[in-house]
């Protein structure tokens, strides 16, 4: 009988490389937020994946940014701590988009695990994919990474992600599984609900306001015999101008984000959550040292 393989998989790559959509494809589950916004991944987000072969745990890091900016230092560092310890290392690649400096960067960053890595060209879907230049880059970039664990993929479609996931098999180390069968996500319930509404509610809004908001469980607490999960929440912005914006005229905009992200909780949990949530300002809170360590932990 084959012995069952286990793996700790860090993923990294551009933003919107589709990181959070192959995150959830792989795991069957939303575990992580999927936008059209770049770097909305703030978190190092872990999807588990259970097969007859084994388990592979990805851990989601926030997209490799080039920027001075303190957040995006945070972020930067968020995602390169995760490789030391990974056995493994997933380099997705947009491949509907140009090789450029970042990319660059991020082969630099990976080329001293080129050992355990594999790399998946993504958007194969995309009419015009340059998957050609993204194998010519890998083998100039990243030499020591034979090619049979370069991939061609689609995480939207799912094309090629089963052929993706046996080659993260195959270099997996023969070890017992992290966490019990069955779970797709080691995420805390006030974490993943915060997710949730971030997502709902940066999917709606425009211009800077996405990257200027986070959001503050104030308070959970079961009812109804553990039944039900009532939840104050706040969507917190950075100025006065921005919490107008996000509660929209006539209280649309946070009536919208609450009722869509009930829809979204109630497919994800079996008890009933009851959210009661509310915009505040947290001025400049993203030059904040104590509310960045906070929030992305």
């Amino acid at each position: 009988m084959e012995e069952k393989k286990c793996a700790l998989v860090a993923i990294v790559g551009r933003p919107s490389a589709g990181k959070s959509t192959f995150l959830n494809d792989a795991c069957q589950e939303n575990v992580s937020i999927v936008s059209p916004i770049p770097q909305t991944t703030r978190n190092a987000i872990r999807g588990i994946v259970n097969t007859s072969l084994g388990q592979l745990v990805f851990v989601d890091t926030p997209g490799w940014h080039k920027s001075e900016k303190k957040l995006n230092l945070i972020l930067q560092k968020t995602a390169q701590d995760q490789l030391d310890g990974a056995d493994e290392i997933l380099y997705l690649i947009d491949s509907s988009r140009d090789i450029g400096e970042e990319e660059e960067m991020i082969a630099a960053l990976v080329r001293p695990y080129a050992a355990k890595t594999i790399v998946a060209a993504n958007k194969r879907d995309i009419p015009g994919a340059k998957l050609l230049a993204c194998k010519e880059f890998v083998e100039r970039s990243l030499p020591e990474i034979p090619a049979e664990r370069f991939f061609a993929i689609s995480a939207k479609t799912d094309e090629g992600v089963e052929d993706l996931l046996r080659g993260l098999y195959a270099l997996a180390p023969a070890q017992q599984n992290l966490y019990p069968e069955g779970f797709y996500t080691d995420q805390e319930v006030e974490f993943r609900i915060a997710e949730v509404i971030r997502g709902e509610a940066i999917n709606r809004l425009q211009e800077e306001i996405p990257h200027a908001l986070y959001v503050e469980i104030a308070d959970a607490e079961f009812k109804n015999d553990g039944k039900k999960l009532w939840v104050r929440a706040f969507l917190c912005v950075e100025r006065e101008s921005q919490k107008g914006i996000v509660i929209g005229k006539g209280a649309s905009m946070i009536k919208t984000i609450r009722m869509e992200s009930l829809k979204k909780l109630a497919d994800i949990f079996e008890y009933k959550i009851d959210l009661d949530l509310q915009v505040k300002v947290d001025k400049n809170w993203r030059q904040k040292d104590d509310r960045l360590s906070r929030l992305l932990k």
